[in-house]
């Protein structure tokens, strides 16, 4: 198989221009071409006026390596690489590994290690998906929190209520992320994912995969356990050296393990506690607080795409963007999603948080994104966990500023800038459920926050023309853009100081959305079966 890239094509093309393309780069006959498929397809916008698709191709040729020699390097033609995931199994063993968490590392490292013969324990504090879902929708429609069954906890993870993103920065040199897409497609999302640059799920479809890779878990011999909360852990000490030997739920039970995947998600707050008191090895590391910003979505998509929006092959369109402001704090989107919705994203009672979230279609009337600056340990000086009460912090001032019902405090993008408080709305109305209160969300925020984000929305305006028009709406606040600790591991998976217990994922501080959460599952899952297989 021979890729080739940078093939270029104009929006309104068709699977016959694509063959023709691949045919004239090739430089061969129709009937040498055997079949090709495509491997990446993205979209450049970069001139508004002459939008068009670059794609990277994986074509069957009759007589491959006589194209390659006739190539040489002016083609951008190489041998394409094998992606294909081989997984280990394990001589049998009767120590069975626990995972805690079913977000996407949770899903993936149980999956691994049922794949490898290990049929795990799965340990979940919340819900079913479905269940679970019910519980969520409370909230929004009710404001009725389940501090056990939401947006943060329950199966699937935070991610579950999302855009359903599946593209990520990371470095990935044995592929694991085609594993994690080619799962997926397995468990029911569009093959599109596996080729799409800025691929995404949305929340409907990802209920029922997360469901079908449950049963594929439970078919070689892995076992969920729901409604079962985490709550202390076994750990034998000797000669200075800190063994795990199991967990302790929250009703008592006892379950013995020497292998424990801690894949507790950004939100187990309570877990984090525990950690830190039983000695744990946690770092406080940085992350973001902000707001979550709404505008149409034809607005955006003329901005980004001109005379094209509304083209059915380019969808709804996003956005990324950054500014440096002057007080040395930088300001960029967080978690785009275009055609969404704003949601209520607490877990715990006396909280607001923001989260957008979208289905498959992207078809809602306003985009969303969180708009949020980077903070570090500095900002919350203390003990480990000081990032976490900080958080809380600008939670509950948000949940008081709603107004105590788990509304959310909103102003209009004018009057943010001009530091007063709304009154109405304008053309754009908020997403967020079970509602808004209009206010100053100053009150919200550091004011080192509101200071660099009103600096930056107009610059943002001028890359992304009504960007900020006076009554695009800001919803308060953003703060769980990432987990407030990293719980620190070695190169061989396992906690610094505490031996057999294997932290993973966004709670750990080590992924950041749903690609690179199940990445680091799987990560972590071989280095448990090289733990247990070097016995």
């Amino acid at each position: 198989m021979l890729r080739l890239t940078e093939i270029v094509l104009p929006v309104g093309h068709d699977d016959v221009d694509l063959r023709r393309a691949v045919l004239v780069r090739l430089g061969i006959a129709e009937e040498a071409l055997r079949g090709f498929t495509v491997f990446r397809r993205a979209v450049d916008a970069r001139r508004k006026s002459a939008v068009q698709f670059t794609y990277t191709i994986d074509a069957d040729v009759a007589d491959e390596a006589a194209v390659l020699e006739r190539a040489g390097q002016r083609l951008r033609l190489c041998k394409a690489p094998d992606m294909t995931y081989k997984p280990e199994r394990v001589r049998e063993t009767k120590a069975r590994p626990v995972v805690i968490g079913t977000g996407p590392c949770g899903i993936f490292a149980a999956l691994i290690l049922a794949e490898a013969g290990l049929r795990p324990i799965v340990l979940e504090r919340g819900k079913l998906v479905r269940e679970r879902t019910k519980d969520t929708w409370a909230l929004w429609r009710r404001g009725v929190l389940a501090p056990e069954s939401n947006v943060q906890f329950g199966e699937g993870g935070a991610g579950t209520f999302s855009d359903g993103k599946l593209y990520s920065q990371i470095s990935d040199p044995n592929h694991l992320g085609r594993k994690v897409l080619t799962e997926f497609v397995a468990a029911g999302a569009p093959p599109e994912i596996l080729y799409m640059a800025r691929p995404h799920i949305g929340t409907f479809r990802l209920v029922g995969m997360v469901e079908t890779i449950r049963t594929t878990i439970e078919r070689m011999g892995g076992e969920y356990r729901f409604g079962s909360k985490m709550t202390d852990l076994i750990i034998q000490e000797a000669s200075g050296l800190r063994q795990l030997r199991g967990v302790v739920l929250e009703d008592g039970q006892t379950i013995a393990a020497d292998h424990v995947v801690l894949a507790i998600g950004h939100s187990a707050r309570d877990t984090f506690v525990m950690l830190r008191d039983r000695g744990v090895h946690l770092q406080p590391k940085p992350f973001s607080i902000g707001v979550r910003v709404e505008h149409p979505q034809s607005m955006i998509d003329h901005a980004r795409y001109g005379k094209y929006a509304g083209n059915p092959m380019l969808g709804a369109a996003d956005y990324k963007l950054v500014h440096h402001a002057s007080n040395g704090r930088t300001v960029y989107s967080f978690c785009m999603c275009p055609g969404g919705t704003v949601v209520a994203a607490t877990s715990e009672p006396g909280h607001v948080v923001t989260n957008g979230m979208s289905q498959y279609s992207r078809n809602e009337r306003n985009a969303n994104a969180a708009l949020v600056v980077g903070v570090t340990p500095a900002d919350y000086q203390g003990d480990v966990l000081a990032g976490m009460l900080f958080q809380r912090e600008l939670e509950t001032r948000a949940y008081v500023a709603g107004g105590a019902t788990y509304c959310a405090p909103a102003q209009l993008l004018g009057d943010f800038c001009a530091d007063r408080s709304s009154v109405s709305f304008g053309a754009v109305l908020p997403s967020y459920k079970p509602g808004v209160t209009l206010g100053n969300l100053a009150s919200c925020l550091p004011t080192y926050a509101t200071e660099a984000i009103r600096e930056a929305l107009p610059v943002f305006g001028r890359m992304i023309p009504g960007f900020d028009r006076d009554d695009a709406v800001l919803t308060g606040v953003e703060t769980r853009t990432s987990s407030p600790v990293r719980i620190t591991r070695g190169q061989d998976g396992q906690s610094r100081n505490t031996i057999g217990l294997f932290p993973a994922g966004e709670g750990a501080g080590y992924a950041g959305g749903i690609l690179s959460a199940g990445i680091d599952g799987i990560r972590v899952a071989e280095a448990v079966i090289r733990s247990i297989a070097n016995r």
